[in-house]
């Protein structure tokens, strides 16, 4: 969980600038490096597998928040 926290900062630190340039696109992030920009989830995922197998690595849609949001309630068949 540290190196997503890590990964997540980088992210930050870039934040403006890939918010200016690419809003909208995919990043992964690793190493505190930024890897590429990327049109889909897709292709982000393919590159970031393909490089680094299963991680850690950040994959992001620039400017999105980070936060997790759920449904105030959820229904279940009764």
């Amino acid at each position: 969980m540290a190196a997503i926290k890590t990964e997540i900062a980088a992210y930050k630190k870039m934040q403006s600038e890939l918010e200016a340039k690419h809003l909208g696109k995919w990043v992964v992030v690793h190493d505190e490096q930024l890897i590429g920009v990327y049109e889909s989830l897709q292709n982000a995922g393919v590159d970031a597998i393909a490089k680094f197998n299963r991680g850690p690595y950040l994959i992001h849609q620039v400017g999105k928040s980070f936060e997790i949001q759920l449904p105030a309630k959820f229904h279940g068949r009764t």
